[in-house]
């Protein structure tokens, strides 16, 4: 039997998808673009992102949970987060030159 905590745990360590995701939140001011650009940095697991002050929309790609990096936006910025869209991506397709198929030759 699995204890409930380890469960909880394995879940977490699942593979994730690679999401695009799109949120709204209020960016008033610099020091408030400064305080979610420095949130958005500590997150090891997003590969890029992307602030629109105007519109106030940050757009960010990765291997992620959206749902938790909605909330780590959230407690570390101290402002409401809303998620407009989140979509699923396909891993980037290998490059031709790549060295794990220099050795291989088709018939």
């Amino acid at each position: 039997m699995i204890h409930p905590r380890m469960h909880h745990l394995s879940n977490r360590c699942a593979l994730q998808q690679f999401y695009y995701m799109t949120l709204r939140t209020s960016i008033d001011c610099n020091g408030c673009y400064h305080k979610i650009r420095r949130a958005l940095l500590q997150m090891q697991e997003l590969e890029s992102h992307l602030i629109d002050r105007k519109h106030g929309r940050v757009s960010i790609c990765g291997i992620f949970s959206p749902q938790d990096v909605a909330i780590k936006i959230r407690k570390r910025t101290n402002r409401r987060v809303e998620i407009l869209e989140v979509r699923e991506a396909a891993p980037a397709p290998p490059v031709a030159g790549n060295e794990e198929n220099a050795g291989q030759h088709m018939p």
